[in-house]
This record gives C-alpha cells, structure tokens and sequence, in this order.
C-alpha cells in the first residue's frame, strides 16, 4: 500500500524530530584521539610524528635558552664596559703616580748620594793622619776607583710614545718592572771607594804598623801591599811602598755629630 503526504515539510520535521529527540552532541577527545590512533596503523609514519613533536620541542627549548645566554651576555657586556672605563682611569692615575715616584726617588738618591760622599775624605784623612807612625811619611794618596754618582747610572734609553703604543702588554709589563727595578736601585750605589796610598819609611816594622792601624780603622778595610821598593830620597835611603785600600760604611756609634749653631748677627 502507497501512502502519499499531502502535506509538504510535514516528514522532515518528523526525521527531523527524530534525529533530534535523543541526548545533545558531546565532544570527547579522548575517544577521537582513540579513533585516529586506531586508523593509523604504519609505524613508520607515528615514528616521524613523534620525531616531529621532539624537534619542535627541542626547537623552542634551545630558542628560550638561547635568549635567556644572550640576555646575560648583554648585562656581562655593559658591566664590562663600564669597569673598563673606571680601571683605565685608576690605571692612568696609577702610571702617573709611579713616574713621579720613579722621579722622585731619581732625584733622592743623587742627594743621598752627594750626602754620602760629602764628608768622606775628611774622615779617611783623618784615619790615615791618625795611623801614620814616625818616621813614615807620605807622597801621594788617590782615588782608583770611579766617581760615586746615581747621575751616570741612569742612562736608560727612554722610549718613543709612538713606539711604545706599538708595543705588546707583555713586553710593557716587562719594561715597567725594569723601570721599578732600576728606580729602586738607585739606592743601592756601591758605597766602596778604592784609593791607593804612597809613602816612604824609614822603618820596615812602621810599615807593618801603618797597614795594620789602617785596617782597625771603622772607615777603611782590605788594606794590601803592591810594592814596596827601595829607593833614594835627599841622599838615604828609604823604602817606598804603595798600599791598596778600600772604604766601609762606619757603624753608626763611630759617626760623631754635632749640631750647627748659628750666632745671630746684630
């Protein structure tokens, strides 16, 4: 039996209703992600999705460590700049101030040493006078060894500026510790003098005698004998001998100082 609807729409709302008369649509992802699991069987491709996860994972993993290295390495360069500009003005103000020590001890060490050597013939003379004995006498008392002065011993070759800014770090560390050394070296001049005594006696013990005052002396020291030789002097004969002697720096009870009174003139 055929039955027509004379009434038009009348059965789609009816499938319609239905359809619909059931529960509302739900979404569950864990049965959809079930279902595409299920479809897809080839190892081989889920093998390249997963690498494909691991990559992209591993892509923003480096990215965020990346930028976090960057950023620190910008704060560490401005930090570095900043201390480079503060040390290189106390490294200019710490240069300066050791050449004008370096001057400064240049210039002590020549009054020290014109100090030194002021007084020191007076007081070998007055060794000498005091150990001469009798019937000795003398003819000629000199110098043998070279000046005493901190002024011939700076003779470093200073340096151009323009080449010394070609010059390395290492090779700059090296000439300012040669600068120092030899800054503070000026102090330490040798303070042994040489001199050679010529003399005639009469008396071979006198000889003796003078060599061995000579040597109890605080100021001289090493006396020897170079040649002793007899010789004709106003018709006798006498024996001339040549000594050889060094200076010593006096305990400091042996220096006797007096202060320098000056009268005021009315």
């Amino acid at each position: 039996m055929i039955e027509i609807n004379l009434l038009p729409g009348d059965g789609k709302k009816k499938r319609r209703a239905k359809t619909g008369g059931g529960s509302a649509f739900q979404f569950q992802p864990a049965q959809w992600f079930a279902g595409i699991t299920e479809k897809i069987t080839d190892k081989y491709l889920l093998g390249a999705i997963g690498a494909g996860a691991l990559s992209v994972v591993l892509i923003a993993f480096m990215f965020i460590h990346q930028t976090a290295q960057a950023s620190g390495l910008e704060e560490r360069e401005l930090k570095a700049v900043k201390d480079s500009t503060q040390f290189s003005t106390v490294l200019s103000a710490k240069a300066s101030a050791e050449a004008t020590r370096d001057s400064l001890y240049q210039q002590i060490a020549i009054i020290k040493s014109i100090d030194d050597s002021r007084y020191l013939w007076s007081h070998l003379m007055y060794e000498i006078s005091n150990a001469l004995p009798q019937y000795t006498w003398l003819t000629e008392i000199t110098q043998t060894s070279p000046p005493r002065s901190v002024a011939a011993m700076d003779t470093t070759v200073r340096a151009n500026p323009a080449d010394t800014a070609k010059l390395s770090r290492a090779r700059s560390a090296e000439r300012d510790r040669a600068k120092k050394a030899r800054s503070d070296s000026l102090f330490a001049v040798a303070k042994v003098v040489r001199f050679r005594i010529v003399g005639h006696t009469v008396d071979i013990q006198a000889l003796t005698r003078f060599m061995k005052s000579l040597e109890a002396s605080p100021f001289i020291q090493n006396v020897q004998l170079t040649r002793s030789d007899l010789v004709q002097a106003e018709g006798k004969e006498v024996t001339e001998f040549s000594l050889e002697a060094e200076t010593q720096s006096p305990p400091a009870f042996a220096i006797k100082t007096v202060p320098l009174v000056v009268s005021a003139v009315h």
